[in-house]
């Protein structure tokens, strides 16, 4: 088989032989306990308790045995009747619940017991120590503690057996009494009094509560009629309360609706009123914005004639001034420029032709020098000429810078006069007193832009004609003969 010696194949199937076997054998030898149960193993190694568990028990050296640790439950009923403390004789029946303790001791102790013993062999012998225990315990009490108190008896029971079933291994869980009989009627008579007065009680207390229902009846009926009456009471006042709250609610209604027509009257009214004020205002505030309009283009009108008056006075002096200036200047550098020639040329002749040339060099510089101071003076009296220019042109321009003032005034179509309430015609006479401040701001105007007050523009005039340059006589040169 793939390729392996017969030996190896025969060997490996009696090994898994073997093994099978092994386990099976084990599996045989191994016992488990339920939870419910105790497994008692005896023999080689002593006595051993396992429950909830398992162990493997040997042959021929070790036995095992089952012991059941569930509840038993049986009657516990004696057949002759026990007699009470008053000597009346009484039969009881009962139920008992008992069962092996869990610790080791115990199950081994109750092993030792009922472990060979069949389970009615076992409630038998409990049953007897359960009877003995139970006769001693009524002998104690009475037939009227018996009945009414069998938690009582099941209580002294569990406390009275407990060391007998601990010596058994057992435990009571419960003792539960079912029924208590009697031969002579005791229970039943014994009864018969709290049944008299149970009855007469409860026809007492049926007649009383007939009478109390009939009380109750005539009150309910009594408050009923009261509580009709207070209803109705109650709703006549209500519906007049509501006929009158309505009234009012009608007349505050009524009221409301005038007030609020009043103050839709009053509002409208004073909405009106604003309207036409506002209306004013604006108007006012349109012509006071004309007004500043047409006062801005005047101030720039007067801007405007500032700057001609100071461009023209300007071109005046580059033109005049600057001119003559430039023309001295130009026949000073002639007049030196023809000295140095003719002292040059002077330089080279002979002494004779030297003084000559000098006295000729003489007269040239005189005349140049006459020539000099002349262009200077005309120079001074340009220089005149351009401030009495000036002072001419801004006087010659006054009418025109006044008509200038006035001719915004002249192209107004139409205009309105708002009285503030100052007076009569208050606004008429605003317009003429600012035509008059502007036409009276005319010489401040000439005066800031001449420099010079009006007062003096006389004086200046005739000072004028004073300064105009005089000629002096021409002086004959000497001429030196060497």
């Amino acid at each position: 088989m793939f390729g392996l010696p017969m030996e190896v194949v025969v060997g490996a199937g009696l090994l898994v032989l073997l093994v099978i076997f092994a386990m099976t054998v084990v599996a045989r030898m191994y016992r488990k306990a339920g939870p419910n149960e105790a497994l008692i193993v005896y023999g080689m190694g002593g006595t051993h308790v396992y429950s909830g568990r398992g162990t493997i028990i040997f042959p021929m050296v070790q036995t095992c045995r089952d012991l059941s640790l569930e509840l038993m439950s049986f009657d516990v009923a004696p057949q002759q009747s026990l007699y009470t403390k008053q000597g009346v004789a009484v039969t009881v029946e009962a139920v008992a619940q008992i069962k092996v303790k869990n610790d080791k001791e115990s199950i081994l102790t109750a092993a030792e017991q009922f472990l060979t013993k069949r389970p009615e062999q076992r409630e038998a012998l409990i049953r007897l120590v359960m009877e003995g225990h139970l006769r001693g315990i009524i002998g104690q009490l009475t037939v009227e503690q018996i009945v009414k108190e069998p938690e009582m008896v099941g209580d002294r029971m569990r406390s009275t057996c407990a060391d007998d079933m601990s010596k058994m291994g057992l435990e009571v869980i419960s003792f539960t009494i079912k029924e208590v009989r009697d031969k002579n009627d005791y229970i039943t008579n014994m009864g018969r009094p709290d049944v008299a007065r149970i009855k007469r009680d409860a026809e007492v207390a049926a007649a009383e509560a007939e009478r109390d229902i009939a009380i109750k009846r005539a009150e309910a009926t009594r408050a009923a009629a009261v509580a009709k009456a207070q209803a109705d009471q109650e709703r006549v006042a209500a519906e007049t309360a509501s006929m009158a709250k309505q009234a009012e609610a009608q007349r505050d209604l009524d009221i409301k609706k005038a007030n609020y027509l009043e103050m839709s009257k009053k509002a409208q009214a004073t909405a009106d009123k604003a309207y036409e004020i506002e209306t004013n205002v604006m108007q006012q505030k349109v012509v006071e914005e004309s007004v500043r309009v047409q006062q801005v283009e005047r101030e720039a009108q007067v801007k405007v004639q500032e700057a001609e008056i100071a461009r023209r006075e300007k071109e005046l002096i580059a033109t005049v001034l600057k001119g003559a200036e430039i023309e001295r200047q130009r026949i000073e550098t002639i007049a030196n420029a023809e000295r140095q020639r003719l002292i040059s040329e002077a330089e080279g002749r002979a002494s004779s032709i030297r003084a000559q040339g000098e006295a000729e060099a003489e007269i040239i510089f005189k005349k140049g020098e006459a020539e000099a101071k002349a262009m200077n003076v005309k120079a001074e009296a340009f220089q005149e000429y351009n401030q009495a220019a000036v002072v001419d042109k801004l006087i010659s321009s006054l009418p025109e810078v006044v008509r200038a003032l006035a001719e915004p005034l002249g192209k107004v179509d139409k205009v309105t006069i708002v009285s503030t309430g100052n007076g009569d015609a208050a606004g008429a006479y605003k317009l003429t007193g600012d035509i008059t401040k502007m036409a009276a701001q005319v010489p401040a105007l000439f005066e800031a832009l001449s420099g010079m007050q009006v007062s003096d523009l006389l004086s200046k005039v005739r000072m004028i004609g004073d300064k105009a340059p005089k000629s002096e006589p021409p002086q004959t040169p000497v001429v030196k003969k060497s």
